[in-house]
């Protein structure tokens, strides 16, 4: 496969195949242990087959498939290890790769976009692409002032089948659903298929990552590269070398788990209170890990196509209702959830069974230091997901208000690539610098009695 499939039928063709080929496989299953074989071989030989099945089909898609495999991807670490352990591989080959555009088309794009004159943009421009995403491959190159470029370039045709790829997985989203446990697949679909048209504008993607880039330009810890030149489907930004983060979860050293997990968390939390917007796209294949000036690592971000746009930062809100869980506060965190709409008119809950909820999900903030793992990442998931455990039904009734999805969604995600490092990460810290309401102000009644008790005050 070298190009995108733009046809609808075939590509609707691929799509369909994939529920009838998860139901092959299990009536496969169902006579292996009829013939004697046991449960358990036989349920990794069909994770297997469906894994190389689904992320084959994802991956040569590319479009809305793949963008849904990458967001699938970041809660690998959910799965049972026994399931896992065969979509590990294919997980990771999606998160930083995909078959290639031919050459000429990506000329044909470039000639369009930039002009037939547009290799007089470039000292050099390497054809073979460096990298391949759901909607545009990225190609390495030097820009005229000599400065070392990624040169991304959307796919022909990429929003018609970003749309339709996305509009058929929804129909069997059912099916797809016990892939990730507790995880409602339908929602994530709709609100992918709800950014196609913000992430095939490429001009939005350079405004948001100049913001970042502006801010973060003398930061010790984080580096986001600059845009260079924009124009339709072609974007031009500073190129950065570093360690994939997929490499440093396959076999990087607990020095750069723990150094990424650290700095993970730090952008998640910062980048909102610092720019406004929230990279919404936290899967391994967005960040490096480079050297620093001193010796060190600090982390580069690529890939801001996907942002919520959020002035304030994040809600407040959010930072309180964490303190009050962290608190004990079960009356206070309750009335808050039911204010926000976390909890519908029509619900009625007990305060003390919704905090005994929430409070294993925040564990990582009750602590100095938390390892984040997939053991944990499982419990959590079986947790939530078991329908005779209380949590599966007090879940069921609570609600999630459309402004929380993205940032509830992106959280999820950073929470699942930290599990699939094995991070310790001093989480608490970041919440404490970055999250608005997670400090408690000081009352500031208390500052004019100091003032009213001060002779010097009225002087």
């Amino acid at each position: 496969m070298s190009d995108l499939p733009r046809k609808a039928v075939t590509r609707t063709a691929k799509l369909a195949a994939l529920p009838l080929g998860f139901a092959g496989r299990a009536t496969w299953g169902l006579g292996k242990r009829i013939g004697g074989k046991s449960a358990e071989i036989v349920g990794r030989e069909l994770q297997q087959r469906t894994a190389d099945q689904l992320f084959k089909v994802l991956g040569e898609l590319k479009g809305g498939a793949m963008k849904f495999g990458q967001a699938l991807s970041v809660f690998e670490s959910a799965l049972p290890e026994e399931v896992a352990g065969p979509y590990r591989a294919a997980l990771t080959k999606l998160q930083e790769a995909a078959p290639p555009m031919p050459t000429r088309t990506v000329h044909a794009v470039l000639a369009e976009r930039l002009g037939d004159d547009w290799r007089e943009l470039f000292l050099e421009f390497e054809d073979k692409p460096a990298a391949a995403a759901s909607i545009g491959q990225v190609h390495r190159a030097v820009w005229q002032d000599g400065r070392e470029v990624a040169v991304k370039v959307q796919y022909p045709g990429a929003g018609e089948a970003l749309l339709s790829d996305l509009n058929q997985l929804s129909r069997f989203a059912r099916l797809l659903g016990p892939l990730v446990p507790g995880m409602d697949i339908k929602p994530l679909i709709a609100e992918l298929r709800d950014r196609v048209s913000e992430e095939l504008d490429y001009s939005l993607e350079a405004l948001a990552q100049r913001a970042h880039a502006e801010e973060f330009a003398d930061d010790p810890d984080v580096l986001v590269p600059d845009v260079v030149h924009q124009s339709e489907q072609v974007l031009v930004t500073e190129w950065i070398d570093g360690i994939p983060l997929s490499d440093v979860i396959a076999d990087g050293t607990q020095e750069q788990r723990d150094r990424a997990g650290q700095l993970l968390a730090r952008f998640l939390f910062s980048g909102p209170a610092r720019t406004g917007l929230l990279h919404a796209d936290p899967h391994p294949g967005n960040f490096r890990l480079l050297p620093d000036e001193k010796g060190g690592l600090r982390l580069g971000v690529l890939d801001f196509g996907t942002v919520d746009r959020l002035p304030g930062g994040l809600p407040p809100t959010i930072g309180r209702s964490l303190r009050m869980t962290l608190d004990g506060e079960a009356d206070a965190v309750y009335a808050m959830l039911c204010e926000e709409g976390f909890v519908q008119e029509s619900v009625d809950l007990e305060p003390d069974a919704v905090l005994d909820y929430l409070l294993p999900i925040i564990e990582p903030m009750l602590v100095e230091e938390f390892t984040f793992t997939r053991g944990w990442m499982r419990g959590q998931a079986a947790r939530v997901a078991d329908p005779r455990s209380p949590a599966y039904q007090l879940g069921k009734r609570l609600n999630l208000p459309p402004s929380y999805l993205l940032i509830h969604r992106v959280t999820l995600s950073t929470i699942g690539v930290l599990c699939q490092l094995g991070a310790t990460v001093r989480m608490r810290d970041e919440l404490e610098e970055w999250l608005p309401g997670f400090v408690e102000e000081e009352p500031q009644e208390e500052e004019h009695e100091e003032e009213a008790d001060d002779p010097a005050a009225g002087a």
